[in-house]
């Protein structure tokens, strides 16, 4: 039983599924950016901020809804790319408080 349960945590410990990728996007194109969030489903994308010199910014983003947590939803926002200012990706932001909120809106690429 110790063997079983051993194996079992070696197995989660190693998961690819918990790694997230990090990418600069600035370096990237709009389309390759895009392209990474829509093939592994979540990334983080880093970039400099405009209002202060030397510091980075970086966020997760995501597919779709599906990534997010129950209290969240999948909305539009924008990175810097190396041919786009504001490429469109997808980002996890809190629902309004409306308690007659049934759906998650849906937003899609």
């Amino acid at each position: 039983m110790k063997t079983l349960a051993l194996i079992a945590v070696s197995l989660l410990a190693a998961s690819p599924a918990l790694a997230i990728s990090r990418y600069n996007s600035p370096s990237m194109t709009c389309e390759a950016a895009r392209a990474a969030v829509l093939s592994q489903r979540a990334v983080i994308l880093r970039y400099p901020s405009k209002r202060v010199a030397g510091l980075t910014l970086y966020d997760r983003y995501v597919r779709d809804n599906n990534q997010c947590d129950p209290h969240q939803y999948a909305g539009r926002t924008y990175v810097p790319t190396r041919d786009n200012p504001r490429c469109p990706v997808l980002s996890c932001q809190p629902l309004p408080d409306d308690r007659f909120l049934i759906r998650r809106p849906w937003i899609r690429f």
